[in-house]
């Protein structure tokens, strides 16, 4: 056999060699290809059920709460809320239970002092909360707008006409109410209750549980479970300072919870039982003017109108509130083009300012 020959016969085995390999080639390419496309789709078709199952939340059986926004039992969300007078001074502190209201109100008192009002939500598992102190009117005028149940320990003389209103919802220590004193603690900063014993006066005085019929909710709030309401306009708030001279409290800006935490007497506020800081998504400034009576008592005006401040999520614009009647409705809150603002569902914090009171903003 010559080398031509041979050269020829080796050319023939090649080309079919290469005949019967491209078939299965091809195959396996498909097959790959195929694979790939079907591994995509069942993928895609994960993705797609984890989307679907993250934006179907079912809220069955839930409503949103009328002083936080949040979802609540349905059946509790009709409940009227209690309002318990926290004493502030720094040998009542910490104090129990604070982190558990939806909305805490500040204002001064007698000698430069403040006082908080904590407004709570359905809250039986509390064995503690205080230490309780006695009543302002506009503080009681403040819980009459959410129609809670008004716990106290005590009253001035200023007060006690308009505690002596039905409407009003009294439950005082001093008069009747499921109070208890400690021993860590001296005279008047150890009266406590529980929302057992509170609700026990509620059902011996007799008291409607559930809101009243045609009862509007105070606050608007955003209704987006995905997205905060921004404000568009105003400044940065990193921080913001109330003025209050003796506490000297603040609220500076968490970004990473979109939240603000409250200081005061230069350090964190914190609950007692639960050792948390206090927290809020909003906060609320209401400018009022400076009127006292002659012992020092405070006799604020707190219906009408009047300016304001509206902090969240970083931000902070000034708006205007009005309030039509000084026992009954609410205050609402506008900014400048007379849209009503709405919050973001969370705890709030209200602070009552004078409008001679030096208030800072941290950008």
């Amino acid at each position: 056999m010559n080398n031509k020959t041979l050269i020829n016969k080796l050319i023939s085995v090649f080309i079919a060699v290469v005949i019967i390999t491209i078939p299965f080639t091809l195959g396996a390419c498909k097959k790959k290809k195929n694979d790939t496309a079907a591994s995509a789709e069942e993928t895609t078709a994960e993705v797609s059920t984890e989307a679907e199952t993250e934006s179907v939340i079912s809220h069955e059986n839930e409503a949103r709460s009328m002083i936080s926004g949040k979802w609540v039992a349905k059946e509790s969300a009709q409940n009227r809320p209690v309002a318990v007078m926290y004493s502030n001074i720094y040998q009542a502190l910490p104090q129990s239970s604070i982190s558990y209201a939806d909305i805490v109100f500040e204002s001064l008192v007698e000698g430069g002092i403040t006082r908080l009002c904590a407004i709570f939500e359905n809250q039986p598992q509390l064995t503690k909360i205080g230490p309780v102190r006695s009543c302002r009117t506009y503080y009681l005028l403040f819980a009459k707008e959410f129609e809670a149940f008004y716990v106290h320990f005590g009253a001035s003389d200023y007060a006690k006409p308009y505690l002596s209103q039905a409407k009003f919802s009294s439950l005082d220590g001093m008069v009747y109410c499921n109070f208890y004193r400690t021993d860590d603690r001296i005279a008047p900063h150890n009266a406590y209750t529980s929302w057992d014993g509170i609700m026990d006066s509620v059902g011996t005085k007799g008291f409607e549980t559930t809101y009243p019929e045609g009862y509007l909710q105070p606050f608007l709030f955003n209704t987006d479970d995905k997205n905060d309401i921004e404000i568009t306009e105003g400044t940065s708030c990193s921080k913001f300072y109330p003025g209050y001279t003796y506490n000297n409290p603040w609220f500076e800006y968490n970004a990473e919870t979109k939240e603000y935490l409250r200081y005061q007497f230069d350090e964190p506020q914190i609950d007692k039982e639960t050792e948390q800081q206090l927290s809020f998504k909003n906060v609320i400034v209401k400018y009022v003017k400076p009127s006292y009576y002659d012992n020092g008592t405070p006799n604020y005006k707190t219906y009408g109108s009047g300016k304001g401040l509206f902090i969240t999520n970083g931000k902070c614009v000034d708006v205007t509130w009005v309030k039509e009647s000084e026992t009954s409705g609410a205050t609402k809150y506008y900014y400048g083009d007379g849209t009503e603002i709405t919050l973001n569902a969370g705890k709030t914090f209200i602070c009552q300012v004078e409008t001679s009171q030096e208030v800072t903003i941290v950008e």
